[in-house]
């Protein structure tokens, strides 16, 4: 599908990529923000009057959603009213042109309103069709819903996040949702690669709860192996030494000093090459073991300078380190600046907010340009140009190939107002 008139091209290594994405909130259109970073043309499906629930949500700039901007960055939008002909017949229409359909519904909305995977897989086999849930399209849990605090606590991330002494705690970010959006991305991105091999689409089944378990690190395996469920150990990592904050002068900061070697450099730029010869921290092993002990041995050092002169010093030295940064302090970072990672949104107003940019970085590709505010789309804003391009391509609205009523049981209209109410 062409882009709107005046658009400058997609640049990407999925220019030419359609995606409609009927997805709201976060998972969803999360992952078709990286597929539309990427070069695709994203499509957003929204409903009729109020859209994508996001829109709503603070805080907001011009009386429009800067958190509906952030993630919704370089779409197009069209509300569709699926009790309409007219419209059902413009979005069959617009399967038949599309490379990948994204939804994260509940399991089964899809399929009561006549969009389910089985019914396209028939009636539009190129189409990849990824779906993003809370649990997946099978097992016993399937049909629950499932919000990231659900699978971070369901999934064991929150048993590891906090201090020994205090209560779990929620990751600081909606890790289950982006999690969930980042694996989808990868399941929608081998699928094109296999349908370039056989023509032919796949379905792709996210659940956030899956998500979750394979980002457990070595979790599952240290109790498979120790027979001791693990729990939360506050900054430090419960494998490697140093590995965590420790006190200044003004402040805590950041040692990663993961290795022998490394501990060797950390001792020789606190000034206490003693230190790394001490019997009690001669090993990453003895170190997590006389973890409280290494600590004030560190500490009775880092307390005498302010930050600065420790980050500096380890710098210098080749140790991993850094300051605890606030989320003011990365606007103006200086890595992040030369890597393009802060740029522009906006909506119809003028006014920009500024988010994160890109991350992924390949060679032979332009980076979305940070002086350059990107459009996030108004709710229904591209309905025209999309009406009047498929119209030039396959004339007034005949019957599509596949009609929408084909594929519906008998009792389509007891259905679709339930999946729609």
């Amino acid at each position: 599908m062409d882009l709107p008139q005046g658009s400058s091209p997609k640049k990407g290594p999925l220019d030419g990529i359609t995606v409609l994405d009927f997805s709201r909130v976060l998972a969803g259109p999360y992952c078709t923000m990286v597929l539309a970073d990427l070069g695709a043309r994203v499509i957003k499906i929204e409903r009729i009057a109020t859209g994508d629930d996001t829109r709503a949500f603070g805080p907001f700039v011009d009386q429009e959603s800067a958190y509906f901007m952030c993630f919704n960055r370089g779409k197009e939008s069209i509300a569709l009213d699926i009790k309409s002909p007219r419209d059902r017949d413009l979005l069959e229409r617009m399967l038949g042109e599309a490379d990948v359909l994204v939804e994260n519904f509940r399991p089964g909305v899809m399929d009561r309103l006549g969009y389910g995977a089985d019914r396209l897989a028939r009636t539009h086999p190129h189409l990849i069709y990824a779906s993003i849930s809370g649990f997946g399209h099978t097992g016993p849990f399937s049909d629950l819903p499932g919000y990231d605090m659900v699978v971070q606590a369901m999934g064991g991330i929150m048993s590891l996040t906090g201090w020994p002494d205090a209560q779990p705690a929620r990751v600081g970010t909606s890790f289950g949702d982006l999690s969930a959006a980042l694996f989808a991305v990868i399941g929608i991105l081998s699928s094109l690669y296999k349908r370039n091999q056989d023509a032919q689409g796949t379905r792709v089944d996210i659940a956030m709860l899956d998500c979750q378990a394979a980002l457990m690190e070595t979790a599952l395996a240290r109790y498979d192996v120790e027979g001791k469920v693990p729990t939360r150990t506050g900054d430090c990592h419960p494998s490697l030494a140093p590995f965590e904050t420790f006190a200044a002068q003004d402040g805590r900061f950041v040692i990663a000093a993961g290795n022998d070697q490394l501990f060797m450099l950390m001792a020789d730029a606190l000034g206490d090459p003693q230190l790394g010869l001490n019997p009690l921290f001669v090993s990453n092993e003895l170190r997590c073991i006389n973890r409280p002990a290494m600590v004030k041995a560190i500490e009775e050092i880092t307390r005498t300078k302010p930050i600065s002169h420790w980050i500096d010093r380890l710098n210098a030295a080749g140790v991993p380190c850094s300051p605890l940064n606030t989320i003011d302090q990365l606007f103006d970072h200086p890595q992040l600046d030369a890597r393009n990672m802060i740029i522009q949104v906006r909506g119809a107003g003028e006014r920009a907010v500024r988010t994160a940019g890109n991350p992924i970085k390949l060679s032979g590709y332009a980076d979305i340009d940070a002086a350059t505010p990107i459009r996030a789309p108004a709710l229904d804003e591209h309905r025209e140009h999309i009406l009047s391009q498929l119209m030039s391509r396959t004339g007034d609205y005949a019957p599509s190939p596949h009609t929408f009523e084909e594929a519906l049981p008998e009792e389509f209209s007891e259905q679709l107002q339930k999946a729609t109410a």
